[in-house]
Order: C-alpha cells, then sequence, then structure tokens
C-alpha cells in the first residue's frame, strides 16, 4: 500500500491571495497570520501575491483569473463576512463558499478557504488568527498532494 505524507514544504512555491476588504480589521488578522505561516512554511516573499476584493462575493471571480494565469500553484481566499439582520449573510456566505469551491474544481489549483462566517465580530476575532494560519497550511498540503498524485 503506497501512502502519501503530509507535505508542508513550501520552498519555490507560488502562492496567490485573494483578500476581502470588507470587515477589513478581521481580513487583515487573517492576512497576517497567514502570510507569516507561508513564510515559517518556506514560502518566499517576493512568491506571495495579494489581490484584494470589495466583498466576499467578488473574490471567486479573481480566483479563477489568478488560476487560470496558471502563475500560481495554490490559491488562498481570505475574508469575514458576519452575520447582520438580514437574509443577505446567508447568500454571500453561500454563494461565495460554491465559488471559491467551483475554482478549484474547475482548475485544478487548490484553493484554501479561510472565508470566515461567524454571528458576530467576537467570533471572527477570536478565529482570524488559526483559521489565516491554517488556511496557509492548506495550500501548501494541497499543493503536495495534487503534485505528489
Amino acid at each position: 500500500m503506497r501512502e502519501i505524507e503530509k507535505n508542508l514544504d513550501g520552498k519555490g512555491m507560488q502562492v496567490g491571495i485573494v483578500l476581502s476588504r470588507f470587515n477589513s480589521n478581521i481580513g487583515d488578522g487573517l492576512l497576517g497570520a497567514c502570510k507569516s505561516e507561508l513564510l515559517k512554511l518556506g514560502v518566499a516573499d517576493h512568491d506571495i501575491t495579494i489581490a484584494t476584493v470589495p466583498g466576499a462575493l467578488e473574490t471567486p471571480l479573481i480566483l479563477q483569473h489568478m488560476a487560470l494565469s496558471e502563475k500560481y500553484d495554490a490559491l488562498i481566499a481570505l475574508g469575514a463576512i458576519i452575520r447582520g439582520e438580514t437574509y443577505h449573510f446567508e447568500v454571500v456566505a453561500n454563494e461565495s463558499a460554491r465559488g471559491i469551491s467551483e475554482v478549484q474544481l474547475n482548475t485544478g489549483v487548490p484553493v484554501a478557504n479561510a472565508v470566515l462566517t461567524t454571528e458576530d465580530d467576537d467570533q471572527a476575532i477570536a478565529r482570524m488568527h488559526i483559521k489565516g494560519t491554517e488556511a496557509a497550511q492548506v495550500a501548501v498540503e494541497m499543493f503536495n498532494l495534487v503534485r505528489a498524485l
């Protein structure tokens, strides 16, 4: 039996990040943690490209453009969708997640989804550093796994 081991070596990887500017304080926290972890995993600072978009619904389009450019080994989506008083939260959360998943399935480029969906700011603040870190790990691991297959 062949088992493919977890590989978190990011050396030589080109990583694209799409950051939603809506709820920017949370996005900035996600980005800081994500970038720090990418560097720890061996991704060079000059091999990380960050594109910002107005909100989570715009994220999949830019991820798709990045994936189709064939410049990136893995992509990361960062942002925060925080519940408000209307149904709009569900629409944005569901449609952005669907679009992000479609990008990776349609292009074969791994996409780590760290667009938080929370009930309030406190939940988002509590999760932003952990999820930013995890997104970097997922991107590197999935690139290496796809490459190994």
